[in-house]
């Protein structure tokens, strides 16, 4: 989508990339690299903790239970679904999910998982601001996400007559920008309060304990390059509607 966008630009306003253009581009593939060395190494990481066993021989199921009973959370169930780090935790039906490879499997990765997952659902209990900020956003990232990339697309070949639009769908965009940051939190916190209550609770030990940190430190990295990159995504749309209210 942002690589039609730009193609777009190009081909509508006959423009060539300027300097501080090649600039934001080299930040666009920057961002999509790191991303991809970070995906590449968090599955790295997963499957080698997913071959270390508990010494307790619980599930990923059998934590994210007890995490939950031992927290006073009666009225959230543990699911399983398909899928491969597919894990999450549903606010609203209030049910934890996990995936195949942790819902049955009794390594220090499902572990881990499956407590982040259920760090979620402690904070949910809690009313942790972050999480309830983030749900209350959730309508409106989702009418963003549906019409965002229209209003850009439009906004772009209709710059010079119609600049208004691109404007509507950098609104649109911000709107996603700011979920992803107000996310990191969230996250972040949910991966505390697993690692804590792993090593409380007895479910890690000296030697399993910085697996379950390692695991959950780079599946947080994701989240911080998805924020940065859009947000130098957002920077690069204003750019293009200033530079084209310039030339007006």
């Amino acid at each position: 989508m942002m690589y039609n966008l730009i193609l777009t630009q190009f081909q509508h306003t006959g423009a060539y990339p300027s300097q501080s253009s090649l600039m934001i581009y080299g930040i666009f593939i920057f961002f999509a690299l790191l991303s991809w060395i970070i995906q590449r190494t968090l599955k790295s990481k997963f499957k080698k903790y997913s071959q270390v066993a508990l010494t307790n021989g619980m599930t990923g199921k059998d934590v994210a239970e007890k995490m939950l009973r031992e927290n006073g959370i009666t009225d959230v169930q543990v699911q399983h679904v398909g899928g491969q780090l597919t894990d999450h935790y549903n606010p609203a039906t209030k049910i934890v999910n996990l995936s195949d490879d942790v819902y049955l499997s009794n390594s220090i990765a499902a572990a881990a998982v499956a407590a982040h997952e259920c760090g979620h659902a402690v904070q949910h209990a809690k009313a942790y601001a972050f999480l309830n900020l983030r749900s209350k956003l959730v309508p409106a990232v989702s009418f963003a996400s549906r019409w965002m990339q229209w209003l850009l697309l439009a906004g772009i070949i209709f710059m010079q007559s119609f600049p208004q639009l691109l404007l509507v769908g950098i609104v649109l965009f911000a709107v996603t920008t700011l979920f992803s940051f107000i996310t990191l939190p969230v996250e972040i916190n949910a991966s505390r309060r697993a690692v804590a209550w792993l090593s409380n609770a007895g479910i890690t030990n000296t030697t399993t304990y910085p697996m379950a940190t390692d695991a959950l430190r780079w599946a947080a990295y994701t989240y911080v390059v998805a924020a940065l990159a859009s947000l130098a995504t957002l920077v690069y749309y204003i750019m293009i509607f200033l530079s084209g209210r310039g030339r007006n």
